[in-house]
């Protein structure tokens, strides 16, 4: 295994609702058996509490070597998670550089691995952070050819914000409210709002503490409420139940293609919805995430689109939907 760091440039500022930056730091890692390398990549947005610093000591503690056969993914993984707490982000990097790796030595992309048909990745969002008028303006004008736009909220501005939008689009939107509302019935009245305004869900509307407040939410809401900061591992997913409509899953959260497969699988269990998100990353992460696509309800799969140095060829968007290709692995191939 080997890693280095890098930075990933946003092209605009990405403003949520506490918050803004411009770039967002990655770990991107490599992982050698046999004559084949497979890639993997930590990004790590700062509320997640990850850096270089946590990234490269955790990353330095595990031992691979200690393997001779990358096709053992549960014990490698097992191992992997068992390190030390946290760092999911990292551990997400060597999952799926691993699952880069497998899929490269079975000359198949992982979505076939799973039994998926490409044939069934959804359209994917566009997210329109926070911004000023003239910005907001311009995101919207990049935006063309999407299906639906994400659409960042939590502030003073949503209203003028959503009906900029809609004086220039007529799309569907969601909403990601990244926990901005604090009070239930502003939630709920804001929400009537928008679904008139074409909204076809709520992501993370209220601080993910407040759990009687969202269940309440959920269970008046003309629309899904679905689960971001709520939600981040396996483990988390029986005590959800009826508090929110469904769960964003993102391979940054929930430590990789291993775990994520799990909670897609507990998820259509407990009859939820699904969705698959990303940070800003790469095209590798984005590709590895977008393996998964074919199960999902909705897909927000843009991390990739939000910088300027994408280090990676790999899934596409074309006439907004999702496009896997037939590379093995992940479907990434390096372009530098």
């Amino acid at each position: 295994m080997s890693f280095k760091p890098y930075d990933l440039q946003l092209r605009h500022a990405f403003t949520l609702a506490e918050s803004s930056r411009t770039v967002t730091p990655s770990m991107l890692v490599e992982l050698e058996f046999d004559g084949l390398v497979g890639y993997g990549e930590a990004a790590m947005p700062p509320y997640l509490g990850e850096s270089y610093e946590t990234a490269a000591r955790f990353l330095n503690s595990v031992d691979l070597g200690q393997f001779n056969d990358p096709f053992r993914l549960d014990e490698i993984l097992g191992y992997v998670d068992s390190v030390a707490v946290g760092n999911c982000a990292a551990k997400a990097s060597i999952d799926i550089a691993l699952h880069d790796l497998v899929g490269k030595m079975m000359q198949q992309p992982w979505h076939r691995i799973w039994g998926f048909s490409a044939e069934d990745a959804p359209i994917s969002s566009m997210t329109i952070g926070i911004d000023t008028d003239e910005v907001l303006r311009q995101k919207v004008r990049e935006a063309e050819g999407f299906k639906i736009l994400k659409i960042k909220l939590g502030r003073s501005s949503d209203k003028e914000m959503i009906e900029t939008i809609r004086s220039m689009v007529d799309v569907p939107l969601s909403i990601d409210a990244n926990q901005g509302w604090k009070n239930r019935i502003q939630a709920l009245e804001s929400i009537f709002w928008l679904k008139e305004q074409g909204v076809v869900f709520i992501e993370q509307p209220m601080p993910k503490g407040q759990v009687d407040d969202i269940a309440w939410l959920t269970q008046h809401s003309p629309l899904p409420i679905i689960a971001d900061e709520g939600v981040q591992r396996l483990a988390d997913l029986e005590r959800l139940r009826g508090v929110y409509s469904g769960i964003n899953i993102k391979l940054m959260k929930c430590t990789g293609m291993r775990e994520a497969h799990k909670m897609l699988t507990l998820a259509r269990a407990l009859d939820m919805k699904v969705m698959i998100g990303c940070m800003t990353e790469t095209s590798c992460a984005v590709s590895a995430a977008a393996q998964l696509s074919p199960k999902v309800d909705w897909a927000d799969l843009d991390g990739n689109l939000l910088i300027s140095n994408d280090l990676f060829d790999g899934v596409k968007i074309v006439d907004g939907k999702i496009q896997l290709n037939g590379e093995p692995g992940i479907g990434v191939k390096r372009i530098e």
